[in-house]
């Protein structure tokens, strides 16, 4: 065989071993590919400020969306298409496939790995209790309410604190479940709860756009601070792990601080690490 014969034929060879890796990668190494080829990615979302919030002109913005629109345009993928969902219904429409990413400061919890991918945590949060001002139970912990037959919390159903009431042994009739933020605060208000359980954050957000005096913000320096983070299906760790390079070089970026002191946040480099596969 000739010197360019011989050149021609490794070419080939090599130009077929490319398409054997592109065509062969496994599925989840082409979600990433596919929603560069539709252009369009389905981002869902709960309202919960300052994670995930609503303008009054129904723009979608909010920690986890501003964060999230960085990354589709860092990824090459030119338009978002922004799904509302209540939070409990947020993880069965990622895994039915009728959204591609949750961006709603959703926390990494063993339960929840099961059935998602997480990306690398945003930010880490402390939990807390809005409670009336004065705090006349005496609330400090969510393992001090555990422990108290008599207290009634509000949770949003679904959420990290449902979870840690119900690991904590707090029977379903000490829990009313609510679909929001809103609602869990208008219990309080109107004596149907004691507490409602959220994340520091939101419960400080809350406090500060409501009628002062009436209520005031327990914070529980038991629990260990939840990671928010992104989701993702389990089978579409390509998408996950572009996503996570992505806010590899914007996380503690001098645009991400500027957005997170706009809506009241800061920012611990130590929480951002990359937490589980």
């Amino acid at each position: 065989m000739g010197r360019v014969q011989l050149l021609f034929a490794l070419c080939a060879a090599g130009a077929l071993a490319l398409m054997a890796a592109f065509l062969f990668q496994p599925e989840g190494d082409a979600s990433l590919r596919r929603l560069r080829k539709t252009g369009v990615v389905r981002i869902g979302y709960a309202v919960e400020a300052p994670f995930a919030i609503l303008g009054e002109r129904g723009e979608v913005t909010g920690e986890a969306p501003e964060i999230a629109r960085h990354v589709v345009e860092r990824l090459g993928i030119s338009h978002i298409e922004w799904r509302q969902v209540e939070l409990g219904g947020l993880i069965p429409e990622l895994r039915a496939g009728r959204i591609d990413v949750i961006a709603s400061g959703l926390f990494i919890t063993p339960e929840r790995s099961g059935k998602v991918l997480f990306s690398r945590p945003t930010m880490a949060v402390r939990q807390a209790m809005l409670v009336p001002a004065g705090n006349p139970r005496g609330l400090r912990s969510y393992s001090d309410m555990a422990a108290r037959p008599e207290v009634i919390a509000a949770v949003l159903a679904g959420s990290v604190e449902d979870m840690l009431m119900t690991r904590l042994g707090v029977a379903n009739g000490r829990l009313l479940r609510v679909p929001d933020a809103l609602t869990g605060r208008r219990a309080v208000e109107t004596g149907l709860a004691d507490a409602l359980l959220l994340s520091e954050p939101s419960l400080r957000w809350m406090l500060s756009r409501g009628e002062p005096g009436r209520l005031e913000v327990s914070v529980d320096e038991e629990l260990e601070s939840g990671l928010p983070a992104f989701a993702f299906r389990l089978d579409e760790a390509g998408l996950r792990d572009a996503w996570d390079e992505a806010l590899a070089e914007y996380l503690g970026s001098a645009a991400h601080l500027a957005m997170l002191g706009s809506l009241g946040l800061s920012w611990a480099p130590s929480a951002t690490q990359k937490v589980g596969g």
